[in-house]
């Protein structure tokens, strides 16, 4: 598998427990394509696990929403695809406006972008979609 492209695909219930299996895919990927850097690597489970955790905490209905991640590893890029069935969400950071300085919330998108290459939410008919590129350095 090393070198070529692949296709990765986990599907749950966006609950706490849900984040070990997002974890347990990453560390798949790593043993699967040691050619991958760790930087690369960690910094997209950081966004993705950065958004799940928004779809957990926010997500309605709260426990009742279900995801799938698709995470294509290319030649030049890992690009994640997190969709939801969750209910329309409030997007206002991803203009980049920051939080208030005090609050202990509302980081994640702001944690995404700043590792991702490429981050980008589209609300379809049924779901949320997260795209997340983290070109390969």
């Amino acid at each position: 598998m090393v070198g070529e492209p692949a296709v990765y695909v986990v599907e749950g219930v966006a609950v706490p427990n849900s984040l070990d299996l997002l974890h347990d895919l990453m560390d798949r990927v790593g043993v699967d394509h040691p050619d991958v850097q760790n930087e690369d690597l960690s910094m997209l489970e950081t966004a993705v696990i950065e958004i799940a955790g928004n779809l957990i905490e926010h997500g309605r209905p709260s426990g009742c929403v279900d995801y799938r991640l698709r995470l294509d590893v290319l030649s030049d890029r890992l690009e994640g695809l997190l969709a939801d069935s969750g209910e329309p969400l409030p997007i206002t950071v991803l203009d980049g406006s920051a939080p208030d300085p005090l609050s202990e919330d509302g980081r994640g998108i702001l944690i995404a972008q700043a590792v991702l290459d490429e981050l980008v939410y589209e609300r379809t008919e049924h779901a949320n979609t997260w795209r997340m590129v983290r070109r390969r350095r």
